[in-house]
């Protein structure tokens, strides 16, 4: 019996032209990637017994992510909208910098992303992230209150801009 899961909610089509980009060479790269796999399930499927084949069960599961992967994003690459422009003015939209501070006084800067370019090592959330959704629309000096799980933070927009090369 597999296991159910509910679906996962609608996420934001949009994204950064670079964001594009990187999720097309990821596509490109897989198609490459998936060909030398097939290579290597062919010989390890020619060794003989399948049942206790190390490599050519490996070569098996491999194959079944770069597939789940390359299904994902033929099906979501043409449904993504690549926003170009940026907006003028000092509030916060699709594509901003924000740099806020909390309470106690620490500084984070935080880049708004769509959900398939989100990362933390970097510091892009996404735009359906709660922090996003609180700090959307608001401007320069405006405090904002985010609640994430049982902590909720009061913030402090310090600044908003909008790289050109994103």
């Amino acid at each position: 019996m597999g296991r159910w899961r509910p679906p996962s909610p609608e996420s934001s089509p949009y994204i950064t032209p670079a964001g594009f980009d990187v999720l097309q060479k990821e596509l490109d790269d897989i198609w490459v990637r998936r060909r030398d796999v097939v290579k290597a399930l062919a010989a390890a499927a020619a060794e003989g017994d399948r049942s206790e084949n190390a490599e050519y069960i490996y070569r098996k599961k491999e194959l079944g992510g770069l597939d789940r992967r390359i299904r994902y994003l033929q099906k979501r690459l043409p449904v993504l909208k690549v926003v170009r422009a940026s907006p003028a003015g000092d509030a916060v939209y699709f594509g901003a910098l924000v740099e806020v501070c909390d309470d106690s006084g620490v500084t984070q800067s935080y880049r708004i992303v769509g959900p398939d370019e989100a990362d933390s090592k970097e510091a892009a959330i996404s735009m359906d992230s709660p922090l996003a959704k609180a700090l959307h629309k608001k401007g320069v000096a405006e405090k904002v209150q985010v609640t994430i799980g049982e902590v909720t933070k009061t913030l402090t927009i310090l600044s908003v801009s909008y790289d050109q090369k994103q």
